[in-house]
């Protein structure tokens, strides 16, 4: 992917190398044995991990921290500012033309263990999240590199597609899916929970592709084997492909992801459309 012309962010903040941040009482060993429990079982790490800092009367134990402002100088935090900073571009573009929102920018927040988010507790074991709440995006770049030892989904497009799925969230949350999404799972059981979340992750890895066709469209961004690199990516971490890896069975209706079918099915969606129409899954009649 050629990512080193595009214009980096300047709504970064770097809080890499800060330490765990009094990671509300728990050991990195219980984060990360909660975060592997939750990705055998299909569940959102959040809730595992926060119920725990609740036990272990740990809540409020984060200090507000403040990192570094601005493109960073390491190769992997340029990487980040640049993605980030190219779906600026495109989306200032795409959503008043398409859908006659203005797109206001999201954060982006590099952390390394632990930090703090407007949603609660980030932690590496969570892996990319988006937080409505403060519009901002958290990851670990150490992502990159699990991505690659454990899933074997390696390259620059496919970190790109994880990023530009974070801020496929953003998009959503502006156009006020996210809140009425948020709102109906408070009033339905676990099993449509779980399907309204599924609907919401395929949407953004779909938004996702809909920022890789016109980044392609203006910058020709994308190389050979590129498109490949994204869609193993998608197949990798699809829920019926972890499910199995981890529990050695698949339990559909603790889906919260989709399947390995359904993520890679709608990121070329996006990808050959370049409508963020094309990427409601809300109406669709497939899943």
């Amino acid at each position: 992917m050629r990512w080193e012309d595009f214009r980096t962010s300047s709504n970064v903040e770097d809080r890499r190398g800060m330490g765990i941040g009094g990671a509300g009482g728990l050991g990195i060993g219980t984060i990360v044995v909660l975060g592997l429990i939750s990705w055998a079982l299909g569940i959102d790490p959040r809730i595992l991990i926060g119920g725990a800092e609740m036990i272990a009367g740990g809540g409020s134990g984060y200090q507000q921290q403040q990192g570094r402002q601005g493109a960073p100088q390491d190769e992997a935090g340029r990487f980040a500012a640049a993605i980030l900073g190219n779906t600026e571009d495109v989306w200032k573009t795409v959503l008043p033309q398409q859908v006659n929102r203005q797109y206001r920018e999201p954060k982006l927040v590099l952390f390394s263990g632990a930090t703090r988010s407007g949603c609660g507790g980030a932690q590496s074991a969570m892996g990319p999240f988006y937080c409505p709440l403060d519009q901002t995006v958290y990851i670990d770049l150490s992502f990159f590199e699990e991505m690659q030892r454990r899933f074997r989904a390696g390259g620059d497009f496919a970190y790109a597609y994880v990023l530009a799925h974070e801020v496929g969230h953003h998009v959503e949350n502006l156009l006020g899916i996210l809140p009425r999404v948020q709102e109906r799972q408070q009033e339905v059981g676990a099993t449509e929970r779980n399907q309204l979340s599924v609907r919401v992750e395929l949407m953004a890895d779909c938004l996702a592709g809909v920022w890789a066709h016109h980044s392609n469209q203006r910058w020709q961004s994308l190389e050979q084997g590129d498109i490949e690199e994204a869609i193993r990516a998608a197949e990798a971490i699809g829920d019926d492909r972890l499910q199995k890896q981890g529990q050695g069975r698949v339990v559909p209706d603790s889906f919260t992801h989709g399947s390995s079918e359904q993520r890679m099915r709608w990121l070329t969606t996006g990808l050959k459309s370049g409508q963020v129409q094309s990427c409601d899954t809300f109406r669709a009649a497939r899943l």
